[in-house]
């Protein structure tokens, strides 16, 4: 075979390998697009969203926070109970206030960055999401739990406790978001929370898993 013949050939299947790749990529993302479209939670389910300012929204505008994106991916009515800088003990001594006040069907717990942040005793800090777990199972509400990874300096690894809290109480763990937030630059504001983009990725991560895991027989009575 000449050398020019050999060349185009080469050069053809280098199309062709790039041809596929475009169209596997394109289909990928289609497919991740058809998944967020079809979300769905029963029209009158009451989501509330607990935590601090990574519910809050810190650091974009309020239609921006996760809370508010949940809203146009669900349909459904989600409540925003962040307040920026509280600690896990703070939030357990609100809690009952706020599930009397809104009576949700959907907790969504995000709580502990502060101790993490303040080097508070995570031991208590795991006692403190045990108990705001409990509150809200024995109302019969179903549970997600929002891991929230260490800000070490090299790592941003979700701490065990929040995977104990989840086996111990028999409920689901996201754990992905904020980690992929924080390990990277293009998805936060700041050091600490991320930008619209980020609370993006956080809202459709949790909106994925409450459509797949909860339905009316899922509630704890």
């Amino acid at each position: 075979m000449m050398y020019n013949e050999f060349m185009e050939l080469f050069n053809l299947r280098n199309i062709i390998l790039v041809i596929v790749l475009i169209v596997g990529i394109n289909y990928y993302k289609s497919k991740q697009e058809v998944d967020v479209q079809s979300l769905s939670l029963p029209l009158d389910t009451k989501v509330l969203t607990f935590g601090d300012s990574l519910t809050f929204g810190y650091g974009v505008a309020r239609d921006k926070s996760y809370p508010s994106v949940l809203v146009d991916l669900l349909h459904v009515t989600v409540i925003n109970e962040g307040i920026s800088g509280e600690l896990s003990r703070q939030g357990m001594e609100r809690l009952p206030t706020v599930l009397e006040r809104h009576k949700p069907d959907i907790l969504v717990l995000c709580h502990g960055a502060n101790d993490i942040l303040r080097k508070q005793d995570l031991t208590q800090t795991k006692a403190n999401l045990n108990q705001m777990v409990k509150m809200a199972k024995d109302k019969g509400i179903y549970v997600l739990l929002v891991g929230v990874p260490s800000f070490d300096i090299l790592t941003f690894n979700v701490p065990s406790f929040y995977y104990e809290v989840a086996k111990e109480n028999s409920i689901e763990i996201e754990d992905k978001s904020l980690k992929k937030i924080m390990d990277g630059e293009n998805l936060k504001s700041d050091q600490v929370h991320p930008n619209e983009q980020g609370y993006d990725l956080m809202a459709k991560n949790i909106a994925r898993l409450l459509s797949e895991n909860y339905h009316l027989s899922a509630k704890t009575f």
